[in-house]
């Protein structure tokens, strides 16, 4: 099938110009060996693409339940002071240099499209766009890797608050795939020639159920058609298609790197699982992610073996661990889950939390890596990498086998 990318036509693996002379393809490394060396990395969530379930300060006393509906609601001035106020407060050159002592070596940064290039009508407000440039600065002070991940396309590529609006998928209608690309190629101009960058994601979690497929692997393709001579791993979500539905796809197309996001707390059936079948799970997964003929990370994941942090699953919305949402039934008490620091966990809480962490570290290192979901929040102890650390539930430093309390988990 023909490709096209601008001017220039592929044929398979062979690009031809106008003099139809053959182009190899592209051959440019990444600065990180994707191949052979392991991402451990963390997620800057909630900074530039703000979620109620990470930043509830943000959205209590208001209506809004996600970046659109904030910013609608109080306008351009107070929206902009607010966000600006988060923007160079949340993470700081600090954090960097707490995550480069931690052992790891990968920072995976979220940003929405409104603030790389905003569209007329919409009520967001820009300035993160200028902080990600001080943050590439700040992660390569500190040593770090980062992948740009562009984590909400314009109308909503999933549906999901962590799109920046949340609601209905209207990605792939009217002219949000041409600007989806445009954005791409502003943040590859911009930002892939940076030293500390080593990979750029071309869409944060489409979702594929809901999408037209034939439409989301012509805009990977597109994607790493802009991006292919830049020295970068393109890296694509699988796009809830599972790891091996991609094992067919990508043939001859260099330094793609595979983002796949494992959770277990999504629904009542993996809430279920007793300690012992999450980290059989995990472990298995990680099986999976090594099956695959594309170097393969976890670019999400977490310690949750609930959903009880507070507005996990929407603002205002309950948990389906404790039957409060969509009227679930019971599996247990969200009682000391819901919010606060990991200290105030129960032993057995710490304890089926550590191992499952730590399974999940080990059956994804089976496989290219992981990067975990998130490095702060204002209190969802099961999702907070820098207090999980803190309080010894996550190895610290990650990059050191001795500091593995399960050390061969997955047998």
């Amino acid at each position: 099938m023909y490709r096209t990318w601008g001017s220039v036509v592929t044929v398979g693996l062979l690009a031809l110009g106008s003099n139809a002379s053959p182009l190899t393809a592209y051959k440019r490394a990444p600065s990180f060996d994707y191949s052979g060396s392991k991402v451990r990395g963390v997620n800057t969530g909630g900074w530039f693409v703000l979620e109620p379930w990470i930043t509830p300060s943000i959205f209590e006393g208001n209506g809004a339940v996600d970046e659109y509906t904030l910013t609608q609601e109080l306008g351009s001035d107070a929206a902009k002071s607010k966000l600006q106020q988060h923007w160079n407060s949340w993470i700081t050159q600090d954090d960097f240099n707490q995550m480069a002592k931690a052992g790891l070596n990968h920072v995976r940064i979220p940003i929405g499209y409104w603030s790389v290039i905003p569209r007329e009508g919409e009520p967001f407000v820009q300035g993160a766009y200028q902080v990600l440039g001080k943050a590439l600065d700040w992660a390569q002070a500190a040593g770090l890797k980062v992948m740009i991940d562009l984590h909400g396309a314009a109308g909503s590529q999933n549906g999901f608050d962590n799109s920046g609006r949340y609601g209905s998928v209207q990605w792939t209608q009217g002219d949000t795939v041409a600007h989806t690309i445009k954005v791409l190629n502003k943040i590859r101009d911009d930002h892939a020639s940076h030293p500390a960058v080593s990979a750029i994601e071309l869409l944060n979690e489409p979702m594929g159920p809901n999408l037209d497929m034939n439409t989301v692997r012509q805009f990977y393709m597109d994607g790493w058609g802009n991006l292919r001579d830049s020295k970068v791993a393109i890296t694509f979500h699988e796009a809830f298609e599972g790891v091996s539905a991609w094992n067919d796809w990508g043939s001859g197309m260099a330094n793609l790197l595979l983002d796949t996001h494992h959770y277990e707390v999504f629904n009542v059936d993996q809430l279920k699982l007793s300690p012992d079948d999450h980290i059989k799970s995990a472990c298995d997964f990680g099986g999976q992610m090594a099956a695959s003929p594309h170097n393969t990370i976890s670019g999400e994941w977490t310690g949750g073996i609930t959903d009880c942090a507070k507005w996990l699953n929407g603002k205002n919305k309950g948990a389906r661990y404790d039957g409060t949402f969509q009227n679930d039934q019971k599996i247990g008490s969200c009682a000391g889950k819901s919010s606060g620091s990991v200290a105030n966990l129960s032993s057995d809480d710490k304890y089926n939390i550590g191992r499952f962490i730590e399974a999940q570290l080990e059956g994804y290192e089976k496989a290219a890596g992981w990067i975990f979901w998130t490095w702060k929040t204002e209190g969802a102890p099961e999702w907070d990498m820098q207090d999980l650390l803190k309080n010894g539930l996550f190895p610290n430093p990650v990059n050191e086998p001795s500091a593995r309390k399960y050390a061969g988990i997955c047998g």
